[in-house]
């Protein structure tokens, strides 16, 4: 769900911003960063824990506002599809052990 950048969010979602700096130069759909709320449980999924990652190689642990991940818009998109439609995806909990079953190779095209 895409937010307007002054709303509160509620106990348990986080605010990130998507979007590549370069789509701009590139003629892209998605110039522009946009914000989402997703829910916190997201962190602990490991396809989700990819893209933080490179988050952290891109931008570091500090920054200002919202999370911001190296994504485009588009492949963020499809990867919360992916979490969405995975059964149980609401349990995922830093303290429970869950086995995926994901394809050994998941590339996203700029995730």
């Amino acid at each position: 769900m895409q937010e307007d950048k002054k709303m509160k969010v509620k106990k348990g979602w986080l605010v990130v911003q998507v979007g590549l700096e370069d789509d701009q130069f590139q003629g892209g759909n998605n110039s522009t960063p946009q914000r989402f709320v997703i829910p916190i449980s997201y962190l602990y999924h490991p396809l989700f824990k990819r893209l933080l990652d490179k988050a952290y190689e891109v931008y570091g642990y500090h920054t200002d506002g919202p999370l911001k991940l190296p994504c485009s818009v588009d492949d963020f998109l499809h990867l919360r599809w992916r979490i969405e439609k995975e059964p149980g995806h609401h349990q995922h909990n830093h303290n429970h052990h869950h086995h995926h079953r994901l394809p050994h190779a998941l590339y996203f095209h700029s995730c």
